[in-house]
């Protein structure tokens, strides 16, 4: 008679050993292994690249020979574990992100001060007032009113209310972050696709217009440091490893035509792959016109939230062409606006408690582990030995090797983290091939932005699929229909446009 088949009378006292046998199985039982696995692969990649005898040194095509320190290999090690943690959400990102800072400390590859102080970078704090700046729009009803307003404008013909959703998804991520602008817009979305059809089965209408609104919430937030954590970040080390400042103005000026570009190329893809079996949707104007009247005059926090926001834009945009202006930092610009955001009572303590500090953790921690690989020297040591693959191409395959290794990897990644991670390297490889650094960052920024293959690829993608009107199968496949259009269109910026609009992608 087995343990598990005698009756309780009849048991007899299990041996001490028996006892511990059991207890480990039943506490192996309550692991989710799955989910501990990346946990302990981070781990071990962590121990196996640290504790590994020493590598051979890099030689660039000059015959400089380039060591790899011990504090370099350590970073490699820390970059093997971040990558593994952040990207199968080992731990939740902000604690990984804390976890980054610490080992450096811990480890002594970089002091504490160092690795910690990254967090408090001014470019984290930009992110801190361009999420408030988002809840502000969305707590005081300013993102309902001119949803209203432009979805009574576009008419009941569903073609154009296709473009006049995406216009909407991607104008709002100018002043707030494409998390927030989905999840705002999203449930307007659905009202309009139960107007369209009763029931909730899915339709060819319902999958162009959550996948539409996807893809183009990534394509407008590349175009404003307001609208997502990866461009102020992205910025932040951009400045301090090419010694090159990029304004707000100069980052909305050459992303604009880009992001315009995608939004319409995806309203076509959309008509093409998902041709609504309607063409009108009968009532929509006469209910969009009731809601927007239901809403009344804009009140006290509607007219503050727009006037406070706006100066703080026209701020910033204005730093490139006024000199007193440009010696502010522009993270204190944004940072007077949430206060004043405050002080309007706008927002309150409350919402200040809402803040999902996971992100800004994430914006710390993407910027430590970058300036860990480029200040140890492991950014240089892995680019010199990578240049070999690319010493004798054209440099644009370079620039668009990059562009697409960051897109790829942003599917699995957090965007922030994905660009934090190879930026360092290709920025030490661009000079060797004679590419200017802005051709390298303006193009992986813009990649980094549109993850649109998997639904984990940013958080559009999910709240996307929440409507429930496509698989992750039609999502992969218009995505790569979708990721093909926005490769050939930078291609087209990096080698024709940008330079016409004054930014060379080769060194003179």
């Amino acid at each position: 008679m087995t343990i598990h088949d005698a009756k309780p009378a009849d048991a007899q006292p299990a041996a001490p050993a028996t006892r511990f046998t059991v207890r480990l199985a039943a506490a192996a039982r309550r692991i989710h292994w799955k989910q501990q696995f990346p946990l302990f692969a981070g781990i071990l990649l962590f121990c196996t690249l640290y504790f590994c005898p020493s590598l051979s040194d890099a030689i660039d095509p000059l015959g400089q020979s380039f060591p790899l320190t011990h504090e370099g290999k350590a970073a490699l090690a820390l970059f093997a574990l971040g990558a593994v943690w952040w990207g199968f959400e080992a731990l939740p990102i902000g604690v990984t992100s804390i976890a980054v800072g610490v080992l450096q400390a811990l480890f002594l590859i970089r002091p504490a001060k160092a690795a910690l102080g990254d967090f408090f970078d001014p470019s984290v704090w930009f992110v801190i007032g361009s999420i408030t700046v988002s809840m502000a729009f969305s707590r005081s009803g300013l993102t309902n009113r001119l949803a209203y307003a432009l979805l009574a404008a576009v008419g009941e013909r569903t073609s154009m209310i296709y473009l006049g959703s995406f216009l909407l998804t991607a104008g709002l991520t100018l002043v707030m972050a494409h998390t927030a602008v989905a999840a705002s817009v999203f449930p307007l979305l659905m009202s309009i696709h139960a107007l369209y059809r009763d029931s909730h089965e899915p339709t060819r209408f319902g999958k162009g217009l959550f996948i539409g609104m996807a893809f183009v919430a990534g394509a407008g937030s590349i175009i404003s440091m307001l609208g997502s954590a990866r461009a102020p970040v992205a910025v932040g080390y951009f400045s301090r490893m090419a010694g090159q400042e990029v304004s707000f103005f100069e980052l909305f000026y050459r992303m604009l035509p880009l992001g315009g570009s995608m939004v319409l190329l995806t309203w076509a893809l959309v008509m093409i792959l998902f041709r609504p079996e309607k063409r009108t949707i009968p009532g929509l104007t006469s209910r969009v016109k009731m809601l927007s009247k239901r809403l009344g005059p804009m009140g006290h926090a509607e007219i503050a939230s727009l006037l406070i926001v706006l100066s703080a834009v026209a701020a910033m945009g204005a730093q490139s062409f006024v000199p007193v202006l440009a010696r502010v930092d522009k993270s204190a610009i944004i940072l007077l606006a949430t206060i004043l955001l405050f002080i309007s009572g706008v927002l309150t303590a409350k919402q200040l408690e809402e803040i999902p500090w996971n992100i800004v953790l994430l914006a710390g921690g993407a910027m430590s582990i970058s300036f860990c690989l480029w200040e140890t020297g492991a950014a240089k040591w892995v680019a010199i030995k990578c240049l070999t693959v690319f010493q004798h191409v054209h440099w644009l395959v370079f620039v668009m090797a990059v562009a697409l290794f960051v897109k790829i990897l942003a599917n699995f990644l957090v965007n922030a983290a994905a660009i934090a991670l190879i930026l360092p390297v290709a920025l030490v490889i661009a000079p060797y091939l004679g590419v200017t650094p802005e051709a390298v960052f303006f193009s992986s920024l813009a990649t980094a932005g549109m993850p649109f293959l998997l639904l984990t690829g940013s958080a559009p993608n999910a709240i996307a699929y929440e409507s429930r009107q496509f698989s992750p199968g039609d999502f992969f496949l218009a995505g790569a229909v979708a990721s093909i259009l926005l490769i050939a269109l930078v291609s087209l910026f990096v080698f024709w446009i940008w330079p016409l609009m004054g930014m060379p992608a080769v060194c003179p």
